[in-house]
């Protein structure tokens, strides 16, 4: 958290705090230059008093523009009624500070009034108010406006980039919750089926199908998860898939490289269960599956290829169009998802460029 960043914490935890403790800094800031330029001839507690008096009107005119006629008037394209607020605000804001110092600071002061300075001088001498005044004042206010405003589009950036995380999370959410129910259907059937063909696989069935869900429900909480384990997770499915197809089906799963890596939670889950979606269910004959896993010091490449009856079976899909997404949210351009046909084979290839990915990964 930068220094920006910390303030910005403090003034949306404590925004009185942080408030008082601006204006308290503009006070010492003007103390210490009145010293300097009255070369300490006057009290430190006259000093005080005086920047206090003269700090009022830049409070008042400050939180008048910043946030009345900004954000009601300026905002809102009443562009008459916020030029009329602005310089009625700039001429109370300098002829109240013109008070304080003719009639409060010069009395304490001992300094003798000057006969000119009549009520109505005070109130009607434009230039003097302009010179003198409004540009000291308001230096300070266009000083104050310009923070809240930086504070502001910092606010909204923040805003926009929590709503843009919340809703990240619930479309991952919505990409776990995406494996097939049709699944733990067949699945639970077939191994109810097993139960009587063949006992002995029975039990694997059920821990592998216990595994896919621990995984689904408990192991993928976190933006980003090993790879080693999201290849269990792929190995199960197929194995249960399986019992569906008995022998005509054949799947063909390889890795190639170390994949000590991270990737995102059920990312190349959505594409084998596509592949089976799509392909092997829609296929009477002898489907067949090819998947290939490649990760590199630069890149994990992930492909998968299924035998299709039909042409254009899958033109893209709602999974792998809600895949695209949730892909462009984790990886930006860090990634690249090619879909293609040709010859009754039906191919995606993901490939994730982890010498920049790796950076948006947390540490393991």
């Amino acid at each position: 958290m930068n220094l920006l960043e910390k303030l910005l914490d403090l003034h949306k935890r404590r925004r009185w705090l942080a408030h008082v403790l601006f204006w308290l800094v503009v006070l010492l800031m003007d103390v210490g230059s009145s010293n300097y330029h009255d070369h300490n001839k006057a009290s430190l507690g006259f000093e005080f008093l005086s920047d206090f008096l003269y700090e009022i009107p830049e409070i008042l005119a400050a939180y008048a523009v910043a946030y009345w006629v900004i954000p009601r008037l300026l905002f809102k394209r009443h562009y008459a009624a916020a030029t009329v607020s602005f310089l009625v605000i700039a001429w109370l804001a300098c002829v109240l500070g013109r008070v304080f110092i003719v009639k409060i600071d010069e009395p304490l002061a001992r300094i003798n009034p000057k006969g000119f300075e009549t009520w109505d001088n005070l109130f009607t001498d434009l230039p003097k108010l302009l010179y003198v005044y409004f540009f000291d004042i308001f230096s300070m206010v266009f000083l104050f406006v310009c923070l809240k405003t930086l504070k502001d589009q910092m606010l909204i950036r923040q805003h926009t980039l929590l709503l843009e995380k919340e809703r990240t999370e619930t479309e991952l959410k919505l990409l776990r919750a995406q494996l097939n129910p049709h699944f733990l259907f067949n699945t639970l059937n077939n191994i109810y089926s097993l139960s009587f063909t063949s006992p002995q696989r029975t039990s694997a069935s059920i821990a592998g199908l216990a595994n896919i869900l621990d995984h689904i429900l408990y192991g993928t909480q976190q933006r980003f998860v090993p790879l080693p384990a999201e290849i269990d997770l792929i190995r199960n499915y197929i194995d249960l898939e399986k019992l569906r197809y008995d022998s005509r089906l054949t799947v063909n799963f390889c890795i190639d490289g170390d994949t000590d890596t991270t990737i995102a939670p059920l990312i190349l889950l959505s594409l084998v269960e596509n592949a089976f979606k799509h392909g092997a269910a829609n296929d009477a004959g002898e489907p067949v599956i090819d998947i290939r896993l490649t990760v590199t010091d630069r890149q994990i490449s992930f492909t998968i290829k299924n035998t299709v009856v039909k042409p254009n079976t899958q033109p893209g899909g709602i999974g792998l169009i809600n895949l695209r997404q949730q892909l462009q949210h984790l990886y930006g351009a860090d990634h690249e998802l090619l879909v293609s046909e040709e010859n009754h084979w039906f191919r995606v290839r993901l490939t994730i460029n982890q010498t920049h990915a790796k950076d948006k990964m947390p540490a393991r």
